[in-house]
C-alpha cells in the first residue's frame, strides 16, 4: 500500500523531480555517509530513530515541542550508500534523524515519544509494512546517548513479552532522496500507521482530574487554595522547597500531577522554586499576564488549571535560559525514594 502511494506521488511529480538539482539527488543515490554533526547552537543534539515508514515517523516529531530538524534517512545496513530501490539488498533501515534542543526536550522524553509511536514487539513489520527495511531500533553516536537509550529501553522492556527494537551505534547513514523528506506535508493523504496528531496529546496518559473547589478548599492549606486558584502570591523565601536540594519530582500539590525535577532545579537567588523547564512538555502552559501593571508570562498546571507562578528569560544560559519561578505552596515534593510506591516510578528514568 505504501508503495503504491509512492508510484502515485513519483508518476505526479516526475517532472518536479527531474527539475530538481542533479547533485542533491546523486548525492542520495549515492549513498554518501553522513556523520551527523554537534552544531553550534547551544543544547543541538541528535538521535537517529527507526520505526516503520518513516513518512509518518518525521511527521510526528515534527510536531514535538523542542525538536528543531527532521531527515527522513536510511541507516545501519551492510554498505556505505543506498537508495529506495536498493534496500532490500544493503539491509538499511528506514529511518528519522532528529534533531532537537536539549534544553527544551530531554533525549529521555525523545524516546517515550518514539515508544508511543511504534509496536516493539513486532519483528521488521511496523503498520501494513512488512520487511527487513521496516525494522525498528535506535542509533547512537555516543556512550552518554548510550546510557539513556538502555534505561529507557529496560523500562519498555518490560511491557512487553517479546521485544524486537535493535539498539546499535549509528553507521552508514544515508539521507533518503528529496521526495521522502517531509512526504506527508506535501502528500496530505499519503498512508501511514502513525497518526501524526498523537504527538499533540500529553505522554503521561494517568488522568490528574482538578478535584471539586469545596473539596479542596478543605483538604488544601489557606495558602496553596489562594496561590492556585486566586493567582496570589507567596512571600520570597518562604516556601521550604526553595532550600530543598534533594533528588526527586514536584507535583501539583491540588491532583498530584508531576510538573517539575530536581534535574531542572536550580537556585536563581530569587526567594522562589525555580526550574529550567517542566519535567515534561505539555505538563504546564504558559499565558500573557498584564496584571500590576507588568507583561509578564503565567505559568499554569495544564491538568488542574492552578496557578503556579511565572517564567522569565533570565535563567542560566546553559540550561536555556528560562526561569521558571514558581510558588512553593502550589507544589509537593515526592523524594525518590517515596516515587515508586507513591506511584511514579515511570518518572525515576527522569532524574537517574
Amino acid at each position: 500500500m505504501k508503495i503504491f502511494n509512492l508510484l502515485i506521488c513519483i508518476i505526479a511529480s516526475v517532472f518536479v523531480v527531474f527539475a530538481c538539482s542533479p547533485s542533491a539527488d546523486k548525492a542520495a543515490k549515492a549513498g554518501e555517509i553522513v556523520k551527523l554533526k554537534a552544531s553550534q547552537v547551544e543544547g543541538f543534539e541528535s538521535i537517529v530513530v527507526a520505526g516503520g515508514c518513516f513518512w509518518g515517523v518525521e511527521a510526528y516529531f515534527q510536531r514535538v515541542a523542542g525538536v528543531l530538524k527532521t531527515e527522513a534517512a536510511y541507516t545501519n545496513g551492510n554498505s556505505r550508500q543506498t537508495s529506495y530501490n536498493e534496500l532490500q539488498n544493503s539491509g538499511h533501515a528506514e529511518a528519522v534523524r532528529i534533531d532537537y534542543d536539549a534544553n527544551k526536550i530531554s533525549l529521555e522524553e525523545i524516546l517515550l515519544h518514539y515508544f508511543r509511536i511504534i509496536d516493539p514487539s513486532s519483528l521488521n513489520k511496523q503498520g501494513n509494512d512488512v520487511g527487513r527495511q521496516y525494522r525498528t531500533g535506535i542509533y547512537y553516536e555516543s556512550p552518554a546517548q548510550k546510557r539513556i537509550i538502555d534505561k529507557v529501553v529496560a523500562q519498555e522492556r518490560k511491557k512487553h513479552d517479546t521485544f524486537a527494537v535493535e539498539v546499535r551505534e549509528l553507521e552508514n547513514y544515508v539521507s533518503a532522496e528529496s521526495y521522502h523528506q517531509n512526504y506527508l506535508q506535501k502528500n496530505p493523504n499519503g498512508y501511514c500507521h502513525i497518526n501524526p496528531d498523537a504527538a499533540d496529546k500529553a505522554l503521561d496518559t494517568r488522568r490528574y482530574d482538578a478535584p471539586n473547589k469545596d473539596e479542596l478548599k478543605s483538604r488544601l492549606d489557606p495558602l496553596a487554595y489562594q496561590v492556585l486558584f486566586e493567582a496570589a502570591t507567596e512571600r520570597p523565601h518562604s516556601s521550604a522547597l526553595n532550600s530543598e536540594t534533594r533528588k526527586g519530582i514536584y507535583v501539583d500539590k491540588s491532583n498530584g500531577d508531576p510538573l517539575f525535577s530536581s534535574a531542572h532545579k536550580f537556585d536563581a537567588g530569587c526567594g522562589w522554586p525555580s526550574f529550567s523547564r517542566p519535567i515534561l512538555n505539555k505538563k504546564v502552559l504558559e499565558r500573557a499576564d498584564t496584571s500590576h501593571g507588568m507583561q509578564r508570562s503565567e505559568v499554569i498546571s495544564n491538568s488542574s488549571k492552578g496557578h503556579l507562578g511565572h517564567v522569565f528569560e533570565d535563567g542560566p544560559k546553559e540550561l536555556g535560559g528560562l526561569r521558571y519561578c514558581i510558588n512553593g505552596a502550589a507544589l509537593e515534593f515526592i523524594p525518590y525514594e517515596e516515587m515508586e510506591k507513591r506511584g511514579y516510578g515511570q518518572y525515576k528514568l527522569m532524574l537517574d
